[in-house]
């Protein structure tokens, strides 16, 4: 996994990747522009009658949209970066991969949001059923941030490796070769997560985690 990090590193220069770099972070970024103005208007309608409301529901949506933004940057981000995918897959695989670009099928803008809107739902509805387990482990100091590593590592190598997959072979191929490579696709969503929470090495965290994906799955590919 080192070296598929090191060479989706090295790639990050492509046009092609850097495309879909801007892409994808304006996107996401605009998708949270979007979510801060909503709540703005929604707490300034609450909070009419409230001297000074305009001010505070400034306040309010500021503090509302960073939390938003430190906790849902992930799924957001990935959703995004999954309408996009393809074109990094591509990229790499024309670069590392010739043989298997010739082969490819490309995945259908419908398909790639069906997978990203999946994406973003899974990582919500699990780590939402894990909440109990964050919270009980808060007394032992680093269990919750383990266990929410760990979980959201399992969760994302699944995401990354279908979308890669998704091009070469078909929905019940993808579930066995997801199942024959289940640890490999767990260190490479341990990988991702590591980058998910450096800060600025986040912001090409997707992109990256779907160069890294790719290498990962022709070495394993049947």
């Amino acid at each position: 996994m080192f070296r598929a990090l090191l060479l989706s590193l090295g790639q990050l220069g492509d046009p092609a990747i850097r495309r879909v770099l801007a892409k994808s972070l304006a996107l996401t970024l605009a998708i949270f522009a979007a979510l801060g103005a909503a709540i703005w208007w929604g707490l300034d309608a609450a909070l009419a009658e409230w001297r000074y409301h305009g001010a505070l529901a400034g306040a309010a949506a500021s503090v509302a949209t960073l939390l938003a933004l430190w906790l849902l940057f992930r799924a957001v981000a990935v959703l995004v970066v999954g309408v996009f995918a393809d074109d990094v897959v591509a990229a790499v695989e024309r670069k590392h991969y010739p043989e298997a670009l010739a082969s490819a099928r490309a995945v259908p803008l419908h398909r790639s949001m069906q997978m990203g809107l999946g994406s973003a739902v899974r990582f919500l509805l699990v780590n939402l059923l894990m909440t109990p387990v964050y919270l009980a482990l808060l007394v032992t100091g680093v269990g919750t941030a383990a266990a929410f590593f760990v979980v959201n590592a399992w969760l994302l190598g699944r995401d990354l490796s279908d979308m890669v997959a998704s091009r070469h072979l078909s929905r019940a191929a993808v579930r066995d070769w997801r199942k024959a490579n289940a640890a490999k696709r767990f260190v490479l969503g341990l990988a991702g997560t590591g980058l998910f929470v450096v800060p600025v090495v986040n912001l090409l965290a997707p992109v990256l985690g779907a160069a890294m994906a790719t290498h990962l799955f022709h070495r394993t590919r049947p």
